[in-house]
């Protein structure tokens, strides 16, 4: 089973993620494969470069080739990308002062990023 979370409460990526998922990823007895994370809010500054989480979670990501992608509107907002509001959505923001292999974009970018190997459940956090 694929699954994708949308880290969109607050503390989901300080919580959730950083306390249950990720060590079990990291372990290996997650129990699904992860084909992606898309983070909302302030669950961006776990990507931060440097942030504990986010440098666990890009290790684990690349080596299990996993999406990480924050919304361009919430990393904009927090100095966590380069671009103008008016360009997202388009794929024209681009991430900033973040851990290896993050993306930014909106819906239109997530679809397409997942599209190849379309999970079978999407979990909100």
């Amino acid at each position: 089973m694929k699954v994708a979370y949308i880290l969109a409460t607050d503390m989901a990526a300080t919580f959730k993620l950083a306390t249950m998922i990720l060590p079990q990823l990291e372990a290996g007895n997650h129990g699904a494969d992860v084909g992606g994370m898309f983070f909302f809010d302030d669950n961006l500054y776990s990507l931060r470069k440097g942030e504990s989480i986010g440098e666990r979670l890009a290790k684990v990501a690349a080596e299990k080739n996993i999406l990480l992608m924050g919304c361009d509107q919430c990393a904009l907002r927090r100095n966590l990308a380069e671009g103008e509001f008016t360009q997202c959505g388009s794929g024209g923001v681009t991430p900033k002062d973040v851990v290896d292999g993050v993306q930014v974009g909106c819906f239109p970018q997530l679809y397409a990023a997942l599209a190849p190997t379309l999970p079978d459940h999407i979990i909100p956090l």
